[in-house]
């Protein structure tokens, strides 16, 4: 097991193609800089620059940015267009014998994805309507939700609105979109498969504004031949229809290959976080890079989790009252009455910090260094996001997707998402606690039925294929919620031969 450096992520649950950092020097990585950070720029120049004699004396003429060769010679065009098809011939030449000298899946998607950096041009097609969202749930449950809506706009050929964020959960975060995610970005790098708005046309707006709009949640879990049948002539005939729900509104299989690819150009290219967040994340990536390799810890064991949950272990018969009282003060907590012991035994519950400690020694995680993202950068600097806890997840989802071990303690969205984003990386790292096993060997280990020796083996064993490696997503018919998630396995998105 890979040793590393904690950084314990504890901010609340809500759930930017960023860059890797890092690596070795190889020729690949020539390549992949020569691309990435102007590289074609520079070669362009350097040609202007080797017919800058030959065409020097036929015009002098400068602009304000500087000389600009002009010609009438059709032999200096062709002269020009022969260096750039040699230098595009010479690059991808270089990429793929790179990648046949086994080129890591990381560094190929990186130069796939710097096709979204470019503005693509804007799809033409006519507007069936508009679709205005309002995303529900934390970060990563909306953010998942807003790559469907993308999606489904897009198959219905109808206008999305830049979807509303939840205000009104348990973290009572006021971000908006524009606050959180990059949202020129998001609008032009997906101009060529749908239109999005930022918000409603005149004529639409005064529409709704003297009728009334037309709400609905969607009905989760469903395909595109219902948005097609259902959602789409309802569209048509109120010509703006109003989602109040977005989570889990499409399903996890089922879907056309097509729509799949979608789903993850939207979630892992188009979502880039705004400026201030990724620059801030970057920054807090290069600290923890430079002290050596790092382990982001997803310690999902706060009040509103353990409250949601009913799972109460090493909490008093105060605390327990406390939770109890909290999850029935939130009506869409749907379930109240919780046997918090039998979910335990199932493996449904958070690992306990001290669990949490038991199982990364048991793994030979070198626990000597703990970090906090607190500790690592001035107050000043956390301080535009510290009452913004939407915000301060941003962060902790950009440090977990960039560590080079992730382990997440219970299964919630945060974790979902980050597991399959590292998949999309090239299968990064992810210990996924196997709850269920874990409770019965930490029984057996404390009433002494295991020595350590024997626990430590045991709990390696039952994790050895639990390291976010390359399987297909389980599917069950008729139940979606007990299949893999799409957003935590994104295999249709995903190198083939893994299939």
């Amino acid at each position: 097991m890979e040793e590393g450096k904690f950084v314990f992520e504890d901010s609340e649950e809500k759930n930017s193609h960023s860059s890797h950092v890092g690596g070795m020097k190889s020729k690949s990585e020539m390549v992949k800089n020569l691309v990435m950070f102007g590289g074609w720029l520079k070669g362009e120049k350097v040609m202007k620059g080797l017919l800058q004699k030959k065409v020097g004396d036929e015009d002098d003429d400068d602009d304000d940015h500087g000389m600009m060769m002009k010609s009438s010679s059709r032999s200096w065009h062709l002269e020009l267009c022969t260096l750039r098809v040699l230098c595009v011939v010479l690059v991808w030449t270089m990429v793929v014998v790179e990648y046949n000298k086994g080129i890591s899946y990381d560094f190929i998607h990186n130069l796939s994805a710097i096709q979204a950096y470019s503005s693509p041009p804007p799809r033409i097609y006519e507007n069936n309507g508009y679709l205005m969202v309002s995303s529900n749930g934390g970060l990563n449950q909306m953010r998942s939700g807003i790559c469907d809506m993308v999606v489904i706009a897009r198959y219905m050929n109808v206008t999305l609105i830049v979807p509303e964020l939840d205000n009104t959960s348990f973290w009572n975060d006021r971000s908006q979109f524009q606050d959180i995610f990059d949202v020129d970005y998001f609008i032009t790098s997906l101009r060529d498969e749908v239109q999005i708005l930022k918000e409603l046309p005149p004529q639409q707006k005064q529409k709704i504004q003297s009728e009334s709009l037309f709400s609905m949640p969607p009905i989760s879990w469903s395909n595109i031949t219902y948005y097609y049948q259902v959602i789409l002539p309802l569209i048509k005939k109120y010509e703006v229809v109003h989602f109040t729900k977005t989570d889990a509104r499409l399903a996890n299989n089922g879907i056309p290959e097509e729509v799949q690819k979608l789903r993850c150009r939207v979630n892992y290219e188009a979502m880039r976080f705004a400026s201030p967040l990724q620059k801030l994340a970057k920054k807090l990536v290069t600290i923890l890079k430079q002290r050596g390799p790092y382990m982001s810890l997803h310690l999902r064991y706060e009040m509103d989790m353990i409250a949601f949950s009913g799972c109460n272990e090493g909490c008093d018969q105060q605390e327990i009252d406390e939770l109890t009282k909290m999850r029935y003060a939130y009506p869409w907590w749907k379930e109240k009455e919780i046997d918090s012991e039998k979910k335990r035994r199932d493996g449904l519950c958070p690992l306990t910090p001290e669990e949490t400690a038991l199982i990364l020694t048991a793994l030979d995680i070198d626990s000597d260094i703990q970090v906090r993202k607190e500790t690592l950068l001035e107050a000043s600097e956390l301080e535009p996001f510290q009452n913004h806890s939407n915000q301060m997840a941003a962060l902790d989802y950009y440090v977990s997707i960039e560590s080079d071990i992730f382990v997440p303690t219970y299964g919630g969205n945060m974790a979902k998402l980050v597991e399959g984003h590292r998949r999309y990386l090239g299968f990064r790292k992810t210990i996924d606690p196997d709850r269920k096993v874990l409770v019965e060997l930490m029984e057996q280990y404390k009433n002494g039925t295991l020595k350590w020796e024997e626990f430590s083996r045991l709990v390696k064993e039952a994790h050895s294929n639990r390291v976010g490696n390359p399987t297909a997503r389980s599917v069950i018919p008729g139940k979606p919620k007990l299949e893999d998630y799409f957003y935590t396995n994104p295999q249709e998105c995903l190198p083939p031969l893994h299939y």
